[in-house]
């Protein structure tokens, strides 16, 4: 009997937090889940230790990169933006470790997929800007999540987005060209980067996903959270099970086997 094929490796960056006087590494647990059993990987924790990580030899590893969410915001130094309000988390190390991670796996061309911090990341990365609370904007709607609610109700959907026709999305959504999507953001997408197109707006015109342009792989970006239970998402489960093949195909070309739908060996 032929043996299974390993599955793709997929790094996920780890958000610095505090307990006490200790710093920790940590990533939410919806986004392993989601690598799990929405992509069909293996997820491996990347700690944020900024230029102490080689990270062509950290590419070399891995099958893709899922650069996920975070309650941090990235600092506005690393775009020209306005100093942040009194209280904004940041994680400057997250900062210092993701943003040159983007640019050289863009530039290596591994299968990439950006949700929510990660969007912003991506879009920082490409000389883009951001807004940090929009819902202090005239004109949009206020795109948080009400934290009084229930885990459940907080990520449900919350409004539409229009997706853009011609696109990756309203392909993986086959050809409907709206989608209900939850909302639990302040800083988002100001001035697009270059080499990025949209995606997805939302009803206010807001950003909500892009493609990186040429990408030979898989690169895409999302502002809401198709990670959370993805197993019951119609959409969040088309997207991850599609980052997963991509990353499957890339650990192929490298000549590791790529798994059957069996999860098998592929002749």
């Amino acid at each position: 009997m032929t043996a299974p094929a390993p599955r793709p490796l997929i790094g996920l960056p780890s958000d610095v937090k505090t307990d006490g006087d200790m710093p920790f590494h940590a990533v939410g647990e919806k986004y392993l889940t989601a690598v799990t059993d929405g992509a069909h990987g293996l997820p491996v924790a990347i700690p944020s230790l900024g230029s102490r990580i080689d990270i062509d030899a950290l590419l070399e590893r891995l099958d893709g990169l899922l650069l996920t969410g975070s309650p941090s915001n990235v600092e506005p130094h690393r775009y020209d933006g306005p100093e942040s309000a009194p209280g904004t988390a940041h994680d400057a190390a997250r900062d210092e470790t993701t943003l040159p991670l983007i640019e050289r796996a863009l530039a290596v061309g591994i299968p990439c997929l950006f949700v929510c911090r990660g969007l912003q990341e991506l879009n920082v990365v490409m000389g883009g800007t951001l807004h940090q609370r929009i819902e202090e904007l005239p004109d949009y709607l206020n795109h948080q999540a009400d934290k009084s609610l229930p885990l459940d109700e907080r990520y449900g959907p919350a409004h539409e987005v229009a997706l853009t026709d011609g696109g990756a999305l309203i392909a993986m959504n086959d050809g409907v060209p709206k989608l209900m999507v939850n909302s639990l953001h302040s800083q988002g997408i100001d001035r697009i980067g270059t080499g990025l197109s949209i995606e997805a707006v939302a009803p206010d015109g807001f950003i909500e996903a892009v493609s990186v342009d040429g990408h030979p792989t898989f690169g895409l970006g999302v502002q809401w959270h198709p990670e959370w239970k993805v197993t019951e998402s119609g959409f969040g489960m088309r997207l991850f099970e599609s980052f997963g093949k991509a990353c499957e195909s890339w650990a192929a070309a490298r000549g590791r086997p790529r798994r059957s739908s069996a999860g098998n060996q592929a002749a």
